[in-house]
């Protein structure tokens, strides 16, 4: 029953953020990781870990280690990263969160005791170059230079 609950509001918005991926403690993998969904780590990556899509969501237990970067859009860190962190929308540094490497965010929240030893660079949301539409009265001299041509 409780099963079926979580699977309906899964089905109806077509996300992937219910599915998650356990890499349990003890388990290390060496290479680069590339997932979809959400990512809960207790083991150790040594390789840069990167979402592919934009609703991911890495947690990093306690216990949890990464050895190389990490690129997603929503991060939860409680435990050791040694390499740059970019998180394009949301970072989280609970109180056991230990960065080596700068860290890229556009928001940020950060318990006591979390700790980063690198830059800290806040980025803006991309911002497309927008086109602004001509003002009225110059539309009207060109259109009535136009019409006295």
């Amino acid at each position: 029953m409780l099963n079926r609950k979580r699977q309906e509001p899964a089905a109806r918005s077509g996300s992937r953020a219910h599915q998650t991926s356990l890499i349990a403690h003890g388990t290390v993998i060496r290479g680069d990781l590339r997932f979809n969904g959400a990512l809960h780590l207790d083991g150790r990556i040594e390789g840069s870990v990167c979402a592919e899509s934009e609703d991911a969501v890495f947690t990093l237990s306690e216990q949890g280690q990464v050895h190389g970067e990490v690129h997603v859009s929503h991060a939860v860190i409680n435990g050791e990263v040694n390499g740059n962190v970019f998180a394009s929308e949301r970072l989280e540094l609970a109180a056991q969160a230990r960065i080596t490497g700068d860290v890229h965010y556009r928001t940020l929240e950060m318990t006591a005791g979390a700790q980063v030893n690198g830059r800290m660079t806040h980025t803006e949301e991309s911002q497309a170059t927008r086109e602004l539409p001509a003002p009225a009265m110059a539309e009207a001299a060109e259109a009535a230079e136009a019409e006295a041509a």
